[in-house]
């Protein structure tokens, strides 16, 4: 009777864990991925957080501009 009681709490861990590994895989494969922000973006973001000053800020956003 013990065994059987053994065996299954071990089956039922057993279970568990690959029920919370295929939720685990789903969530990532379905999780948003983090957006790639433009040079431009970030580059307001520093002057905005006084990163930069503002004649960095417009001598860089020119280089910015340039075709190259």
């Amino acid at each position: 009777m013990m065994v059987r009681i053994i065996v299954l709490l071990f089956v039922i861990a057993v279970i568990a864990m690959m029920v919370l590994g295929t939720a685990r895989k789903i969530r990532s494969f379905s999780a948003p991925k983090p957006a790639v922000d433009s040079p431009r973006e970030i580059l307001r973001r520093r002057y905005a957080a006084g990163e930069i000053d503002e004649d960095e800020y417009l001598r860089r956003m020119s280089g910015l501009s340039q075709e190259w």
